[in-house]
């Protein structure tokens, strides 16, 4: 964990922001994300929003972002569509037709990189991608499978096993429909999206980022994309994870910063010193005695957070769940 006597919006040139429990949750804006947002770009910051979702195209996933309070154009947006068409366009000649399981989204990028859509394997396609899409049916996982059996490259545009639901339980995402297609023919996908490398070398291919910092809600998909990427990172609590999942997260999912929202980006970010075996931050301090996490001092809650990862990641195991329980009421988040 580091700190900042900057705010992070001023430490960091671009902001790579996930979308869905970060910015908003279904079509809802997130409290306190636009007028955040607006202060770091005011601040000088570059803003940009990147997904997993390949259904929709960048056009419709800046409307939803006016929609929810944050100004933003086509050219903001960074979609796993776009790094599996950058990635096919690598490894196939130009014009080579590519069978799409899939939206439009996937069929934009496509496009865009100079290859052509299909929708049959009859057409012997060079390759299937295959990229989130409520409306997929049976016929095309059958022409899907068809083609990879066939011997066409296999591409995922992201691996998530759920995506949230409007109310409650998750609903299947992307990774788990990949399996039919992966079950039928015993071929594993390449997958573009987060957490993999390319979603991340896409986006900093599109901005330019000489210093940047991804900005999430996920430890499988945000967090550790940019572990992968080598960059820093802030995870936010207003989406799926929650407290005691970052506290026990294994290294490759542990965040740089922590933050309550969007407003994190705002603030300079104390830093967590040892001293004499405890883990003070702000005015905070935690130690760990007899296997569990004793925390005490006042102030900005999040400062304790702070404090007790520190503690909590100083070995490579991560420890279990019960050692935080007092801790924790002691924050009362």
């Amino acid at each position: 964990m580091k700190g900042s006597d900057r705010p992070l919006s001023e430490a960091y040139d671009v902001a790579l922001l996930d979308l869905d429990g970060v910015v908003y949750v279904g079509r809802r804006p997130v409290p306190a994300a636009a007028e955040s947002l607006a202060k770091a770009r005011a601040a000088g910051q570059r803003l940009a929003f990147v997904t997993n979702n390949a259904s929709r195209t960048p056009s419709a996933v800046a409307a939803l972002l006016n929609e929810v309070g944050v100004p933003a154009e086509a050219e903001d947006v960074v979609t796993s569509a776009q790094a599996a068409a950058r990635l096919l366009a690598e490894r196939l000649p130009a014009g080579s037709e590519v069978l799409v399981v899939g939206g439009m989204g996937l069929r934009h990028a496509l496009y865009q990189r100079g290859l052509r859509p299909v929708s049959t394997a009859s057409r012997r396609p060079a390759a299937v991608v295959q990229g989130f899409y409520p409306d997929i049916g049976y016929g095309l996982l059958s022409e899907g499978t068809r083609a990879v059996s066939m011997g066409a490259l296999f591409v995922g545009s992201n691996g998530d096993l759920t995506i949230p639901g409007d109310e409650g339980p998750p609903n299947p995402g992307n990774g788990a429909l990949l399996r039919v297609i992966s079950s039928a023919t015993g071929v594993e996908p390449i997958i573009t999206g987060k957490p993999e490398r390319p979603l991340h070398q896409e986006s900093i291919l599109r901005t330019g980022a000489e210093r940047p910092l991804v900005v999430g809600d996920r430890l499988d998909t945000d967090i550790e994309g940019a572990y992968n990427g080598d960059a820093d990172s802030l995870l936010v609590f207003t989406g799926v994870t929650a407290h005691l999942e970052a506290l026990t997260a294994p290294p490759h999912r542990r965040p740089t910063y922590l933050a309550p929202d969007l407003s994190g980006l705002l603030v300079p970010h104390p830093e967590t010193v040892l001293e004499d075996g405890a883990h003070r931050c702000g005015g905070w301090t935690a130690r760990r005695d007899d296997g569990a996490f004793a925390l005490s001092g006042s102030g900005d809650p999040y400062d304790g957070l702070r404090a007790l990862a520190s503690a909590a990641w100083e070995s490579e195991e991560p420890p279990p769940p019960e050692a935080f329980t007092a801790a924790l009421e002691t924050l009362s988040l």
